[in-house]
């Protein structure tokens, strides 16, 4: 049987295989399991194995100490913590040292800025190893403060490229992902920002944006925005503020509000001289039958206005179909758009990928049988195709008439020719790359590097 170690409340440990020389952690025989102060966790493969890389701010309230760590992942686990919040973490492996005693334990990666410690023991790494006597601490010692200095002073590294954050709700999404590994490829510094965990400090002095815990992001180079359509609002004064804060936002705050509002979109687009299937828009039932004329009648589309992904979308094949469906999303004060249904390009259209005024992907999408939406999220398909000139063109257009830098363009072929159906502010990037085998991520990152002309 091993003799325990006898331990207080609190102690100083080390992890000598992530590089943490002395890290303070409150022992608590009341936590089941472990817990890591971590921050920008990216999930990535290594050699057919699924591993993580995460940055540890070892010492409390210091945020400019950084080590940079990766672990194999274990698992992914809910973890409920002692204020009742659940939350999915990533589960790692480490050695730890405490005293003269070193083991392998499981640890939970999280964000513990607002906490008393950087690190949790719980009592499954404790079992078998370690008594606690809570009314004592640091039993075992603790470092000099010249000691802590030895171990994490080592000067600021050079700055080998940007520093690049991705405004985004899920990191686990193929696009972030992608994105994240595309910037850490050309050698900058990615950061994954969750959009709900940024607040915004509205200061004439000093501005700021804070991330959980109190961490100041303002010194970021440059921020892509990937907005989902609920958080618009949100997401869109974030950006607003990053721009107030000298950060080059990849699609501005006004370019991704207008892209949004699917009727000012299409206002813009006419107005730069973009041809659209004939579109009608009315708020009143008494009007219905008059917008049902205006496009040519039935089979026509009805859209609702903050619809994404094909939802809200709706084909209404008969006269008294487009009535009854107009009269009911009106009846739910829905915005609404009713469109020409163009019948010829049965279920496919073109999605052009658009980057700083260059068409660099197109694809085809094909619904499924009996399904009218071409969109890969509905189970479309997505199949490489050459775009023709005049395509490229209106897409080119299209995207410099909302001031986008990065674009999916929607192009529908018709008999009278390509008409354009929607430009997409945050187009994902699985389907594309994955039809086409082109590095769009990369290139994404390119058109940063260029405003900065970075070589």
């Amino acid at each position: 049987m091993l003799d325990k170690v006898i331990v207080g409340s609190e102690e100083w440990c080390s992890f000598p295989q992530l590089g943490i020389h002395a890290i303070k952690a409150r022992v608590d025989s009341g936590a089941k399991t472990s817990a890591l102060h971590a921050v920008n966790i990216v999930p990535f493969e290594k050699e057919g194995e699924n591993w993580v890389k995460f940055d540890i701010n070892p010492i409390q309230k210091n945020t400019k100490t950084v080590i940079h760590c990766q672990a194999q992942l274990v698992d992914k686990r809910i973890v409920k913590s002692s204020s009742g919040f659940r939350e999915q973490r990533y589960v790692i492996r480490a050695e730890t040292q405490v005293g003269d005693t070193r083991w392998e334990v499981e640890l939970t990666l999280t964000n513990r800025d607002s906490m008393g410690f950087r690190m949790l023991l719980g009592r499954e790494a404790m079992s078998g190893r370690i008594l606690v006597d809570p009314e004592q601490k640091y039993v075992l010692g603790q470092p000099t403060k010249e000691k802590l200095q030895e171990y994490y002073d080592k000067g600021e590294e050079p700055r080998r490229g940007l520093r690049i954050g991705l405004l985004a709700s899920n990191p686990e999404l193929y696009s972030n992902k992608r994105i994240m590994e595309a910037g850490e490829q050309r050698g900058h510094e990615m950061h994954f920002l969750s959009l709900k965990d940024c607040y915004m400090k509205l200061d004439a002095n000093t501005p700021e944006i804070h991330y959980r815990g109190g961490r100041v992001l303002n010194d970021f180079d440059a921020v892509i925005p990937r907005i989902r359509p609920s958080m618009t609002f949100y997401g869109c004064a974030l950006t607003r503020h990053f721009e107030a804060l000298k950060v080059y936002c990849l699609n501005s705050s006004m370019a991704i509000s207008q892209s949004r509002d699917k009727l000012y979109s299409l206002q813009l687009l006419l107005n730069s001289g973009v041809d659209i299937p004939t579109t009608g828009f009315a708020n009143s039932p008494l009007d219905t039958n008059e917008l049902i004329k205006m496009v040519g009648g039935s089979p026509l589309i009805v859209k609702l206005l903050e619809g994404t992904q094909g939802k809200g979308v709706v084909l209404a094949e008969t006269k008294k179909a487009a009535e009854s469906v107009i009269n009911a999303f009106k009846s739910l004060n829905a915005n609404i758009l009713v469109q020409e249904f163009i019948k010829e390009a049965n279920g496919k259209d073109l999605r052009l990928f658009v980057i700083d005024g260059k068409v660099v992907a197109t694809i085809q999408r094909e619904a499924l049988p009996g399904e009218f939406r071409a969109n890969i999220h509905l189970g479309g398909t997505a199949s490489v195709i050459k775009a023709t000139p005049e395509e490229k063109r209106i897409a080119v257009k299209a995207a410099k008439a909302m001031n986008l830098k990065v674009a999916g363009v929607d192009i529908i072929r018709s008999d009278k020719g390509p008409l354009l159906l929607e430009v997409n502010s945050s187009p994902g990037l699985e389907g594309i790359e994955g039809a086409t085998n082109k590095d769009i991520a990369g290139e994404m990152i390119k058109a940063i590097e260029k405003n900065f002309k970075w070589k």
